[in-house]
């Protein structure tokens, strides 16, 4: 399995093309360099880029917890695969984001962050991840909180 990590500094050109690091691209599987699936995080002001075997995966654990004859559940299945997109990958190794996706994760400068989620990436404004990110304090307690708690329940 690919294991994304590290954070990577990038910038938008002014058609809105961003190069993927190329330490990312090095890790998508053969056959899946041309495309990703890229998704604006429900929680966070990021976007979330799987590889397109993540991406599957993802969404057939969703809709296995998920009843198809229950509205509610159908509604959550709909909008978490409609707001998702496919987004080429050029002979450059960039992706192409329209000017609403820089608005959605508030970009500046058109200065963007890559950081790594292990099985997948996101794409953040510079600015706003580091806003957003925890101290180094806070940070450390609640690693420390979860893996007390997973190696407790084993």
């Amino acid at each position: 399995m690919s294991t994304f990590i590290g954070k990577y500094e990038a910038k938008a050109d002014v058609k809105g093309r961003i190069f993927i690091p190329a330490a990312y691209r090095k890790l998508l599987p053969d056959g899946e360099r041309d495309s990703i699936v890229m998704q604006k995080d429900a929680e966070n002001d990021c976007i979330i880029l799987y590889p397109q075997g993540v991406w599957n995966q993802k969404v057939a654990a969703l809709k296995s917890r998920l009843d198809e004859w229950n509205p509610q559940d159908q509604l959550l299945l709909i909008q978490f695969v409609s707001d998702a997109e496919w987004l080429d990958i050029d002979s450059q190794g960039r992706i192409l984001l329209s000017k609403k996706h820089f608005e959605s994760i508030a970009v500046e400068n058109a200065e963007v962050l890559f950081t790594g989620m292990i099985d997948r990436f996101s794409l953040w404004s510079k600015t706003r991840y580091e806003q957003v990110k925890m101290p180094a304090t806070d940070f450390a307690q609640l690693l420390k909180e979860r893996m007390m708690k997973k190696t407790t329940n084993l």
